[in-house]
Order: C-alpha cells, then sequence, then structure tokens
C-alpha cells in the first residue's frame, strides 16, 4: 500500500503584462475595481500543493487563491497535512470525509478552509490517478466527452467598440460564445451587448453582484429580449430570496455558485429553485464535492457551467476532467489571459482555446509542474 510521506505548499504570484480583467493600477498590492466589491490583486495568485508518496510519485493540486494565498497555505500546513502523513492516497473519498470533519463542527466548511481543503482533494486525485494508471475523468466514473465546450470570459477593453472589436477577433478564432463582465447600470450594460452581439457571438453577461431585484429584473428581461444565455451574479451573493424571486420573473438563466463551497450550500440554493445554471468552481470545492453538487443540480434539472477565472494550469486541468465527467455539463469558462499564465507553471502548456478544450490525456490530471518555475516565481 501507498503512504503519503510529504505534502508542501506553493503560494504563487505571477506578474503578467496584463492581469485578470484588464490592466492593473501600477501600485503594488491589491485594489478594488468599482462598481464591483472585490479586491483583486495586479498578479496572478494561486495555491499549489504537493502530496508526495514514499515512492516519490507526486499529486498536485490547486486552491483558487486571488488574494492571499498564504491564508490557505496556512490551513494545509497546520490543519490537513497532518492527518494525511502515513495515509493511503488512493482512498480520496474517505480522506474527504476525514479531512472535512476536523473543522466541521466548528463552522469550517467555507472560505478560506474549503480553498484549502479543495487543493488537497485535486492532489489526492491527481496522485491517485498517477498510482493507478488511469485519468481523473475515469476515476470518476468515464468522460461524457473528450472535448469540453467553453464560452469566452471577459473582453477587457474600455469601450463598447473596442469590445465589439475584440468578440470579433474571438469569433475568428472559432468561438461561439462569449460572457461580458458588466453591472455598470442597466441601460449601459444592455447598450455593451448589443454592441459586442453585432459580432455574431451569443453573449452571457456577469454583474458582479451590484444589482438590487427591480434593477435585476429589467436587466434580465432585456437580456432575454436579444436572446442572451444567461445572467451571472446579479444580486448580492448571500441573497437567496432575491435570487429565487428574480429567477421567478426572468425568462432566461440566472447563474450563480462561484462563492458556494459544498453541496450543503448548493442543495439550499436548489431547493429554493434560486439558481438556473450551477457554477462551482473546482478551486473552491475539489473534485469530491463538485460531482457532489453536480449530483445535486441533476437532481433538480438545473446544468452546471463551472465557473473558472484566476485558477492556473492545475486548476484547469481539474476544471477539465470533471467538466468532461458531467452528465448535466453546459459549458467550462475559459479566461483567456489567465490560460495565458496557467502554462506558466507547467512542463507543458495544456492545449485548447476559444472553440474548446481537449481533455488533457494520461494518468491523473494529465499535467505535470515545473517546481523550478513556482521557486523563480514565488
Amino acid at each position: 500500500m501507498s503512504q503519503i510521506r510529504q505534502v508542501r505548499c506553493f503560494p504563487v504570484k505571477i506578474r503578467h503584462e496584463a492581469a485578470y480583467l484588464g490592466t492593473p493600477p501600477q501600485e503594488e498590492g491589491y485594489f478594488l475595481r468599482p462598481p464591483w466589491r472585490s479586491l483583486y490583486s495586479a498578479r496572478f495568485e494561486t495555491l499549489l500543493v504537493s502530496i508526495t508518496c514514499a515512492d516519490g510519485t507526486t499529486g498536485w493540486g490547486e486552491a483558487l487563491a486571488p488574494v492571499a494565498p498564504e491564508v490557505p497555505a496556512a490551513i494545509v500546513e497546520r490543519l490537513l497535512a497532518p492527518a494525511l502523513i502515513g495515509q493511503d492516497p488512493t482512498r480520496v473519498r474517505p480522506l474527504w470525509e476525514r479531512l472535512t470533519g476536523l473543522m466541521r463542527e466548528r463552522g469550517h466548511l467555507t472560505g478560506h478552509q474549503a480553498d484549502a481543503l479543495a487543493a488537497v482533494d485535486i492532489a489526492l486525485w491527481d496522485l491517485a490517478g498517477k498510482l493507478t494508471g488511469l485519468s481523473v475523468a475515469s476515476l470518476l466514473g468515464g468522460a461524457f466527452t473528450d472535448d469540453v465546450p467553453v464560452y469566452v470570459s471577459g473582453l477587457p477593453r474600455p469601450t463598447d467598440a473596442e469590445r465589439a472589436a475584440l468578440a470579433e477577433e474571438w469569433a475568428a478564432k472559432g468561438a461561439t460564445s462569449v460572457k461580458l463582465h458588466l453591472g455598470h447600470g442597466v441601460e449601459e450594460d444592455l447598450a455593451t451587448v448589443d454592441a459586442v452581439a453585432a459580432s455574431g457571438l451569443k453573449v452571457a453577461v456577469d454583474a458582479h453582484w451590484v444589482y438590487d431585484v427591480p434593477s435585476a429584473v429589467r436587466l434580465a428581461r432585456g437580456l432575454a429580449e436579444r436572446g442572451a444565455l444567461f445572467l451571472e451574479a446579479p444580486l448580492a451573493p448571500e441573497d437567496v430570496e432575491g435570487h429565487r424571486e428574480l429567477v421567478r420573473r426572468a425568462e432566461l438563466p440566472i447563474a450563480v455558485g462561484e462563492m458556494l463551497r459544498n453541496r450543503y450550500e448548493f442543495a439550499h440554493w436548489l431547493s429554493r429553485r434560486a439558481l438556473g445554471l450551477a457554477q462551482p468552481d473546482v478551486g473552491r470545492t475539489g473534485i469530491t464535492e463538485l460531482m457532489s453538487i453536480a449530483e445535486l443540480a441533476a437532481a433538480h434539472h438545473v446544468p452546471v457551467a463551472p465557473h473558472h477565472s484566476t485558477g492556473l494550469g492545475v486548476a484547469l486541468a481539474a476544471g477539465l476532467h470533471v467538466s468532461a465527467a458531467l452528465g448535466n455539463l453546459a459549458c467550462f469558462e475559459y479566461q483567456p489571459t489567465t490560460c495565458e499564465v496557467a502554462g506558466a507553471i507547467l512542463t507543458a502548456p495544456l492545449p485548447g482555446g476559444a472553440g474548446g478544450f481537449p481533455l488533457p490525456a494520461g494518468p491523473g490530471l494529465g499535467v505535470e509542474v515545473d517546481i523550478t518555475t513556482l521557486k523563480e516565481e514565488s
């Protein structure tokens, strides 16, 4: 029996010519992008976790940690790693139960604890695949597709004319749909949709949680009239009942999920019919929990479109494997700038782009991390 010998954390911060969703301010550190509420980094930040067996086989995981990856790293090192040493890494689901139970009664199934758990869980699946010679998708029961459909996320340009021009470039590269990161006011958002839709791409909108119910209803009505794909994150992230009312009044899917970490949170939203498209992020849920979430969504006849924002090569590979293993997959989120950076931590970048991604080949996640690059970039 293989046993876990070592667990290591690598907080990574990579400078790139363009930041996530556009050009950052000149100063270092974290910043706001009004009207959005969240902190952003001028760099691509993430947490990588390696789990190594006595025979030297190593699995890699990644948490979605776009700011302060040192925080989930401390959780892995202090709380999770000691519970893993000496364990059989192929018992992934029992280990998930063990790890989630460590702080569960203290209310820590979400937040940074969940991010840390996600990175470890992904590493365990990768390690189990390498030890058995099977891909993660195979370990999950098999892939429904070998080519994961995607939509392009973001047109990081300051004007509608420039966004429309960029949309035409993506259409020429094989893209069929795009999600706009908006939330600047109903009329302004709809004007942007009109400009971009002229490219022939189907359009979705991420409102970044900025609207109230009446405004979101107006936006949803305008988007439905234009044949938009979905409206994502329209209201405050904790407003379940507001989203429920919006779902009832909207004539297009309301997408929610990037802020949710586990099946219990999703079960509440799904049972209230407060979302029409589920968007779990494997870097925040882990593979084990995402599969449970997808089954819950299927039981409520809700499709799944896994979220992907700043996760690099390991999270991207994990997202592709779980996406391929979902019978209720709608599409996967393709972040062009993130994917440019994603390959920097790998020995070879993942193929794919605006037209879709092939399922990574090989055992485990099908990627290898270049640890020398991590040391340089951290």
